[in-house]
């Protein structure tokens, strides 16, 4: 009885450890390096514009990239100054920083178009006195 509960128990555990824990980082295709590569040697060849590089951990750095090489590239944090050397294998994306519209944008955008919808069911009504006025937005 006892060994019958804690096997219940154990595959209970092992079933939520499963479905709770990450799944670890498959390796990347040659393909997915070499658009990587392709990526970072076009904005290699700008070296004033800033990147921003997405690691496959999930960490992000924004900084310059100095040089690209056939393996890895020299990566400068725009906040620490320091340089390092960087494989185009751990590398998920590069992108210019700063490209693409923010949570905050489209946030606020959201909310001046849900306050001219509100605005105008509320307005509206209250001006044209149920439907009784001709005259202006009614």
């Amino acid at each position: 009885m006892i060994k019958r509960y804690l096997a219940i128990t154990l595959s209970g555990i092992l079933t939520a450890m499963s479905f709770g824990l990450p799944s670890t980082a498959s390796a990347q295709s040659t393909t997915e390096i070499e658009k990587v590569r392709a990526k970072v040697q076009t904005l290699a060849t700008s070296k004033d514009s800033q990147v921003e590089v997405k690691f496959r951990d999930r960490t992000k750095l924004k900084g310059y990239i100095e040089s690209a090489g056939p393996l890895s590239f020299t990566f400068r944090d725009s906040k620490i100054g320091t340089s390092q050397s960087i494989a185009y294998s751990e590398v998920e994306s590069v992108s210019k920083a700063g490209s693409g519209v923010s949570t905050k944008t489209w946030l606020i955008l959201g909310g001046v178009a849900a306050g001219a919808v509100t605005t105008w069911l509320i307005v509206k009504p209250a001006v044209c006195d149920g439907g009784a006025q001709t005259r202006g937005i009614c």
